[in-house]
């Protein structure tokens, strides 16, 4: 194994985690990053789109401290692994089920490090979708957690079907490596101001986030390709078609959600035995990374469901 990048300083995150470079079963190299936390078990963390390992510090911080060891990946075409176009910025994939390549490639790693179980799932936004394929395939966690997980995008109806025209439209034409409408190359942290913002209600968390990616120019990407946009909703569309896989699960999702489709996950969540929906008050998309009270709360109903 072949030692990655860690900048577990500047995303203020546990001393000890370790980060190194595996490969898909397709040659794409993948970043993960391991902490060896207490006897509680294993987290596995799937992060959302255009996030990376170092934006889960305070996070990790946490989860450590509670007990449970941590694993993080950074996606195909995010973070420090490969990126699948010439143009860095742009967020690509060219069937959203390869991101299940990268899932193998994570559990045979956590595997090799022999980190310990029981493992459970964490995961955020677009990685709530990946988790949920991964789920229908047989991931071997014993219990789930979504926070504002990506089961459908937050569109405007009125601009739905002429999205959904263009992701399917563009792709098929050869514009797929293009970016999505209203989109560019100028990632989302770097542009916007923290009034008015979509992920967080804390300015702490919102400058935090700005630190790490000003301060690593390389980490970010920019908006979605018309490929990453059409295999999304076509993923997207057929997962809800399936029933629930046979896990407990909890979900997540602010009061003040913008991002996410929040009405398709309440849908969903009504259909899935054994599972439990919280609405966090005063939280927008970034749950866990929230004003201290809110994240202390969500951290705390994630922490009991483990245990139970």
């Amino acid at each position: 194994m072949k030692n990655a990048p860690l900048y577990a300083s500047l995303a203020e995150a546990p001393e000890g985690g370790k980060a190194r470079w595996i490969e898909a079963a397709d040659g794409v190299r993948l970043r993960v990053a391991c902490w060896q936390g207490g006897d509680r078990g294993t987290i596995l963390l799937f992060p959302g789109r255009t996030e990376f390992v170092e934006k889960y510090g305070r996070v990790v911080t946490d989860l450590v401290a509670a007990g449970y060891s941590v694993a993080v990946i950074d996606w195909r075409g995010q973070g420090l692994s490969d990126r699948l176009t010439p143009n860095r910025a742009l967020g690509h994939v060219e069937r959203f089920t390869d991101f299940q390549m990268d899932v193998a490639a994570m559990l045979d790693h956590v595997r090799q490090v022999a980190l310990p179980r029981p493992w459970f799932l964490l995961a955020h936004s677009m990685g709530g979708a990946i988790a949920l394929r991964a789920l229908h395939e047989g991931l071997p966690v014993e219990r789930v957690v979504f926070t504002a997980p990506m089961w459908g995008l937050s569109i405007d109806p009125l601009w739905r079907p002429m999205v959904q025209a263009v992701a399917v439209g563009g792709s098929s034409v050869g514009f797929g490596q293009e970016f999505a409408p209203g989109t560019s190359s100028e990632n989302y942290l770097r542009t916007a101001a923290f009034e008015g913002n979509s992920l967080t209600t804390s300015e702490d968390t919102w400058n935090y986030l700005q630190r790490i990616v000003n301060s690593r120019p390389g980490l970010e990407i920019g908006g979605p390709s018309i490929q990453w946009l059409s295999e999304a909703l076509a993923e997207t569309r057929e997962l809800m078609k399936m029933d629930p896989p046979d896990y407990e699960a909890l979900t997540l999702v602010g009061s003040l959600e913008s991002v996410i489709d929040r009405k398709e996950v309440i849908e969903y969540m009504e259909r899935w035995p054994h599972s439990l929906t919280t609405i966090v008050t005063g939280a927008r998309h970034e749950v866990l990374m929230e004003a201290p009270a809110v994240r202390k709360r969500a951290l705390g109903l994630i922490d009991v469901f483990y245990k139970s």
